[in-house]
């Protein structure tokens, strides 16, 4: 592992933050920390800590000893001063006098050490960082160090491959415990450059932020430099099908089976995010997969985000797919009644009352294919599928040069089931969409964009289709982290199952499709060409026949229902002159609806459409609005308003508002809402 300390651009940053007020010793700190927290080898997802020791003035403009320490919520990745809250170095030792101090009690004591009350939440092992007597201070989760402690002969090992560079630290909880324990390893070892918590990390220290951090990558090189030695080929392959069957097959299976019952209209689903590296690949195809892949987290930080085992499913033949989402269903059965005996085993042997989590895993490798992570949103989910290729290197790595073995079972609940990790549960609400997956069709602007943002904001993931693929992929970086954006002519029902298949591969399935895309041909019935309404047909009726097929294969696999919502207009009820090459297709769509909401309802699929009218979309080109309105006798704001019964403007907003309401409607279906305002004309009877 190579420095990538910079003089250059650790200047720039002093000179940065000088300008605010910062003094270097914190922008150092925010320097070295990035670089730890920019490497996956040493870090990940707000994974590590760092810390230093410097003097900073209280609100009385008294000079005080602080240590500034990450902060909750931060990551060392994209860290600020903000996110090294500092705190009152004196108070802090004081602590260590005392013969206990639970950890409610500690995280309360470091608070009131705050030189500024609205910081975050000092990091967990802040009294570890103080107790020790070095300026600066770094922790992380390396891969090869874990790869090094998580033997059988860890602490032996460890030894051999730190020597008298770094003192060894036998487990610990992370606490008031650990802290006390490592500063009298540390003590009792002046000269070390670092510790080896054996089965956690590594801590590096030093007098400058670059000692630290160099001391950091030397003696994870150490560690590097022994897996190279006497390595031997893992894993021997297991017999899988001649023909596996593709991602797009398998995710919403497997995201169905993992989908617990919330009620029985309403299951809680999860996302999934798939990978499938060659290293992944050589992992989940072992033929050993169910011993190594099922002994626990690399590290005990991990399990409180993918549990201490991943779900193994059988490899997916392409030829059965029926025979395999069988036995992923039993594997996924006993996934869950392992974690309930564990939980049972465990529970009331460890202190006060734990409220169970839930049995869905967050991990699920599936040999022949790769891996899934498993959240309950696009972000949580990628951060499973991150630390579970962290998994698969250390133990790849592990079982190389011996035998991969983590903390006991009881070690590992202790820290699943922490008293500061049960305080959070049951306190963040989510949104009514969270956890759903949204498709959209016509996304790329109007109605559909309105729709894509605004089921966005309610907790969607959304998938946004437009034949425009630089507007469909604009609406999607509009939105963020959470949105795909697809260019799909929606007439091509090759490209309707592409985009459908590209979905689940990116998020494990779909839950809502809006059938939105839609275009407005005019021309007297009686002397338009067939041309123009085979092609309004093809786009108002076909299309949405092709999308929503697609949407009911996606969704009984899942087998957790679903919602198909149309974009019907008002012609389809409601005839306008020169209209008929629009109406009809869209008549016969609202019927395509109420088919699809009697075929499909026993599977949990509802069907349901919106009648929507008179909303500048930008959908009427060459003046067509203009038009409409000329033909009333009205000016364009008045057919937008004026022209209704509520005299109010119906926005885009509303029409996506609309479609939320019909989507959150698990108990309605064949329904039609009608969003214009009211006119009686349009209104069914």
């Amino acid at each position: 592992m190579k420095s990538l300390w910079k003089d250059a651009d650790a200047k720039r940053l002093i000179a940065k933050y000088a300008r605010d007020g910062i003094n270097k010793d914190v922008a150092l700190r925010v320097y070295t920390s990035r670089l730890l927290g920019n490497d996956a080898r040493l870090v990940l997802h707000g994974g590590g800590n760092t810390s230093v020791k410097t003097t900073m003035k209280d609100v009385l403009g008294v000079k005080r000893d602080v240590l500034c320490v990450k902060g909750s919520g931060w990551d060392l990745g994209d860290i600020e001063p903000r996110g090294l809250p500092a705190l009152r170095l004196e108070d802090l030792l004081e602590l260590r006098r005392l013969g206990r101090l639970s950890d409610e009690d500690m995280v309360s004591y470091q608070r009131g050490c705050l030189l500024d009350a609205t910081s975050p939440n000092p990091s967990v092992e802040t009294l570890l960082h103080a107790f020790l007597p070095h300026k600066f201070v770094d922790h992380t989760h390396s891969t090869a160090v874990l790869a090094i402690t998580d033997q059988a002969n860890g602490l032996e090992l460890s030894a051999e491959v730190f020597g008298d560079r770094a003192a060894l630290v036998p487990y610990v909880m992370p606490g008031f415990a650990l802290a006390k324990k490592a500063a009298e390893i540390a003590e009792a070892n002046p000269d070390v450059e670092g510790l080896i918590l054996l089965k956690h990390g590594i801590f590096s220290f030093g007098d400058t932020a670059r000692e630290a951090y160099e001391r950091m990558t030397s003696l994870v090189t150490l560690a590097e430099q022994r897996l190279g030695k006497g390595r031997r080929t893992v894993f021997a392959a297991a017999v899988l099908p001649k023909n596996t069957a593709g991602v797009a097959e398998v995710a919403p299976i497997l995201r169905g089976l993992v989908a617990s019952p919330r009620d029985d209209a309403d299951p809680a689903r999860m996302v999934l995010d798939f990978r499938n590296t060659k290293a992944i690949r050589n992992y989940v195809d072992g033929k050993d997969l169910s011993s190594y892949s099922q002994r626990g987290v690399v590290t005990p930080d991990h399990n409180i985000r993918i549990k201490n085992w991943p779900l193994v499913v059988p490899a997916p033949d392409a030829g059965d797919l029926a025979k395999f989402a069988r036995a992923a269903g039993k594997a996924q059965q006993k996934f869950e009644d392992r974690c309930h005996k564990y939980f049972a085993r465990h529970s009331g042997k460890r202190g006060a009352a734990k409220t169970e989590l839930d049995a869905q895993p967050r991990v699920i490798l599936v040999p022949g294919l790769g891996l899934f992570g498993v959240g309950k949103s696009v972000a949580e989910a990628a951060v499973a599928a991150d630390l579970a290729e962290n998994t698969v290197a250390v133990i790849s790595d592990a079982e190389a040069i011996g035998r991969f073995q983590p903390l006991s079972e009881a070690n590992l609940f202790d820290m699943e089931y922490w008293s500061l990790e049960q305080a959070k549960l049951g306190k963040g609400a989510e949104k009514p969409l969270a956890r759903r997956v949204a498709l959209i069709t016509g996304g790329g602007g109007g109605i559909g964009q309105g729709t894509a943002e605004a089921m966005a904001a309610q907790g969607a993931a959304v998938v946004v289709l437009d034949r425009d693929a630089d507007a469909a992929h604009a609406v999607a970086a509009g939105i963020g982290a959470g949105a795909l954006g697809i260019g799909c002519d929606v007439t091509d029902a090759q490209a309707v199952r592409r985009a459908f298949d590209q979905a689940c591969k990116t998020f494990g399935g779909i839950d809502i499709v809006v059938s939105n895309a839609g275009a407005a041909w005019q021309g007297k019935i009686g002397e338009v060409s067939d041309k123009v309404l085979r092609q309004s047909f093809e786009l108002n009726f076909f299309a949405h026949q092709s999308v929503a097929q697609n949407a009911v294969r996606v969704m009984k696999a899942q087998g957790t229902g679903g919602a198909l919502l149309f974009n019907t207009s008002k012609q389809a009820v409601n005839p306008g002159p020169d209209f008929g090459p629009y109406g009809l297709p869209k008549a016969a769509t609202l019927f395509l609806v109420r088919q699809y909401a009697l075929e499909y309802g026993a599977d949990g699929i509802t069907a349901n459409a919106v009648n929507a009218d008179r909303i500048n979309t930008g959908i009427f080109a060459g003046g067509m609005l203009e038009d409409r309105a000329a033909a009333r006798g009205l000016t364009v704001e008045q057919y937008l308003g004026d022209g209704n019964l509520l005299k109010r403007e119906v926005k885009v907003a509303d029409v996506a508002q609309a479609f939320i309401d019909l989507a959150l409607s698990r108990k309605t279906t064949a329904a039609v809402l009608t969003v214009d305002g009211g006119n009686i004309a349009a209104a069914l009877r």
